[in-house]
């Protein structure tokens, strides 16, 4: 168990040097490119950083642990909503554009509350998978199309050259993925010794070892003054991890569902409505809005512990 807890630290450090390389890779080829920071966080930031949790879920599918596989994603949107943006509104108030508020956030919002809707009887189906693939497809044309808009928005730092800024961003991925698996890997371990259920085990510890990508990327996105790639990072994270990653896990493998409850998605769920909400207050995430955030999280995660003991 001491290796093992020597492997997350490993993990966690690597993850915060990859978030580092990532964010300013991605604030690179927004300003070369003349695209906004949104639209570089809601696609290319936030697929490198869901990542970790596509492998995690399609595997748990493949191997026949469901539970781990969906209460990874309803876990890690948990974790994103309300620990990453709580987080992140501490350090710093996120600004928010309108353009967000009424057309990306609500992308979120449809995401958790299709997954509820289609998961809270058990089953995800290939059917209920084709619609999440659907959906993805839908909202990845939506992100291109204002990419080609052109909406740049305005930037603190001099553009970095494209191959140093596609190096970074590379380099940001990669050490985001593999510092998040050997995280998890040993995490989970160390869970299992404990005779954790499989749902507990995703909806916690797996969740938040495969959102640790997303919260550092928040994290130093924020603290950086790119509030922008902050928030895109976490709706386009939670979009995916519905849509795209569920969406093509059901398509190779339908799902049975055991042990992910009512109030699993029901926190998911209410999250992404708190975020919308919060969102429309002089669109900024102010800080005690974060805390209120964050301690609804600290909050979920008693109830969880209560309930496995």
């Amino acid at each position: 168990m001491i290796i093992d807890i020597l492997i997350i630290i490993a993990g966690i450090a690597l993850v915060l040097v990859g978030a580092d390389k990532l964010t300013d890779g991605a604030v690179g080829l927004a300003q070369r490119m003349n695209v906004s920071q949104i639209v570089i966080g809601l696609t290319i930031v936030a697929m490198g950083t869901s990542m970790p949790e596509f492998c995690v879920s399609l595997v748990s599918a493949l191997k026949g642990t469901p539970d781990l596989a969906v209460g990874n994603i309803v876990g890690s949107n948990i974790f994103n909503v309300l620990l990453i943006v709580g987080i992140s509104a501490i350090v710093a108030p996120m600004t928010i554009s309108k353009s967000t508020v009424k057309r990306d956030i609500p992308f979120s919002v449809v995401a958790s509350c299709l997954l509820l809707g289609l998961g809270i009887d058990g089953e995800l189906s290939r059917l209920d998978c084709a619609i999440f693939t659907a959906l993805f497809l839908f909202f990845m044309a939506q992100a291109l199309r204002s990419a080609k808009q052109g909406q740049a928005e305005e930037q603190k730092n001099e553009p970095i050259v494209v191959w140093k800024a596609s190096l970074f961003l590379l380099l940001g991925i990669a050490g985001l993925i593999f510092g998040s698996n050997i995280f998890v890997s040993a995490a989970s371990r160390v869970a299992a010794s404990l005779g954790v259920s499989e749902a507990v085990i995703g909806l916690t510890i797996v969740a938040g070892g495969t959102s640790l990508p997303e919260l550092a990327t928040s994290v130093v996105a924020a603290r950086k003054g790119n509030s922008s790639i902050a928030i895109g990072n976490v709706i386009g994270s939670n979009v995916f991890n519905v849509f795209m990653i569920l969406g093509i896990t059901g398509l190779v493998h339908p799902m049975r569902i055991m042990n992910i409850t009512g109030v699993d998605y029901g926190v998911m769920t209410l999250g992404v409505f708190l975020l919308w909400l919060f969102s429309f207050t002089k669109y900024t995430i102010a800080k005690w809005e974060g805390a209120v955030l964050s301690s609804i999280y600290v909050v979920y995660m008693g109830y969880l512990i209560m309930n496995a003991i």
